[in-house]
């Protein structure tokens, strides 16, 4: 059998463009394959341009907490390509699937699929739907990867559960050049007779939704109307129309995740037949895990690179709503214990490098930029992002990598630092493969 890096870079081939939305191959190759969309456990189909990511960790714990067996869909992957594909277990834990079985899960899917055009997301989607139908579990919980209603993942003609966390400007190259654009877009996942949990959104954004809604005879739950969620005494309060819930604060931290968890507990809510009651929801607040998001690095060497005392943190956010939370969420932990403020910062080339920064002005000390590794498209170099940096007040310059940036800022202070890295999932998932001893896998 081919290695799966020989069968990932196999697949890339078989598409001239990396990203062309459209649902008309994937539902060819599924057809193909027997339709294994139709074969999924119940689906809660997570869609979003903030904070889908944290609500799909959520109710993939609350489930687990529920003694349910869950499977999982994510994109993009932080290291290892399996990290997409995870699988519940009968034992209640979810995994990632093995590479083994991965690799001949993909070669099954090439041999159906032959020399037929289709994108590295549509045919690796297939894959996973593979996987879904023919392991047993009680849920699915699947990430749509970019926009909504041309996504490989919105072939599930009827999800038990549809969820729109927060949307903002990104991808406005692919999705639109609007946020009522880009909401038409991830709107594109609601269907007939679906309930729809939405998150906080825009006023624009909740007339583009509400539309749609109406056009295809979806019900919405929304935030601010029929349920609301804020923290309060240390707790997180989820108040519905006929019921107030007082839960623990969630474990990832950040005043944005109150907003991500309390559309997590309403979703929750309304899938009463699979358990979820308030202990299950409770517990999956607490243990909840998603790497890379406000994630503090306590391994050495990395952090051995910086003065004793210092803090290290990693995130993937890389848009300028990413940027709002993130500088509130350091803010926060500014007023609680000061430090100097650096920022380590790789990107992507289409992103708003200027949009995401600003929020960091008077709160940053100094912005390192760095090369991304791994990028499918160009990245901005990192002697273009240090004067996009300067240009906004920033004391700022390039370095050759992570390890390069943290020895700036070691030379620039001598008592403990905050360092945050941050910019793309890509940075964070090299540095996550460092600390790991893993070898990474492009996405």
């Amino acid at each position: 059998m081919d290695s799966l890096d020989t069968l990932l870079d196999a697949l890339k081939t078989l598409h001239p463009k990396l990203i062309d939305l459209s649902l008309g191959r994937t539902q060819a190759l599924l057809a193909k394959l027997g339709h294994p969309e139709r074969r999924l456990p119940p689906v809660i189909h997570v869609a979003g341009t903030n904070g889908k990511g944290s609500v799909t960790a959520y109710l993939a714990a609350m489930l687990r907490a529920a003694g349910k067996r869950v499977h999982v869909y994510t994109s993009p992957h932080l290291v290892r390509f399996n990290e997409r594909i995870a699988l519940g277990a009968a034992d209640g834990t979810t995994a990632p699937i093995s590479e083994p079985a991965l690799a001949a899960l993909l070669a099954r899917v090439m041999t159906v699929n032959g020399s037929s055009p289709i994108t590295f997301f549509e045919i690796t989607t297939a894959a996973a739907f593979l996987a879904f139908a023919e392991t047993p579990a009680d849920a699915l919980v699947l990430e749509v990867g970019l926009g909504g209603r041309f996504d490989a993942t919105n072939v599930v003609e009827a999800p038990r559960l549809a969820v729109i966390t927060p949307i903002s400007m990104d991808h406005a190259d692919k999705l639109g050049d609007t946020l009522e654009k880009i909401a038409f877009e991830k709107a594109g996942i609601l269907k007939r007779g679906c309930t729809a949990v939405v998150s906080q959104q825009p006023a624009s954004v909740h007339e583009v939704i509400a539309a749609r809604a109406r056009d295809v005879g979806a019900s919405l739950a929304v935030l601010g109307r029929d349920f609301d969620a804020y923290a309060q005494g240390g707790r997180l309060v989820v108040q519905c129309d006929d019921r107030l819930l007082d839960l623990p604060l969630p474990a990832l931290i950040g005043r944005h995740q109150i907003v991500n968890a309390g559309t997590a507990v309403a979703a929750a809510l309304q899938l009463p037949e699979l358990g979820l009651d308030e202990r299950a929801i409770a517990r999956g607040l607490q243990e909840v895990r998603w790497p890379a998001r406000m994630q503090r690095i306590t391994h050495a060497p990395l952090l051995d690179r910086l003065p004793p005392g210092s803090e290290l943190w990693l995130d993937g956010g890389h848009n300028p709503a990413a940027g709002d939370t993130l500088a509130l969420t350091l803010a926060d932990l500014e007023e609680k214990s000061s430090k100097p403020l650096f920022l380590i910062v790789g990107m992507m080339g289409t992103k708003d490098a200027a949009g995401f920064l600003a929020p960091f002005k008077g709160l940053a000390a100094g912005i390192i930029t760095v090369p991304l590794p791994r990028a499918h498209e160009p990245p901005h170099a990192p002697e273009a992002l240090a004067r996009a940096a300067n240009g906004l007040g920033f004391a700022s310059e390039p370095a050759s990598d992570v390890d390069g940036a943290l020895a700036v800022v070691r030379g620039r202070v001598h008592g403990p630092v905050r360092v945050l890295i941050c910019g793309s999932l890509y940075l964070a998932g090299a540095l996550l493969a460092s600390v790991q001893g893993l070898r990474p896998q492009s996405n």
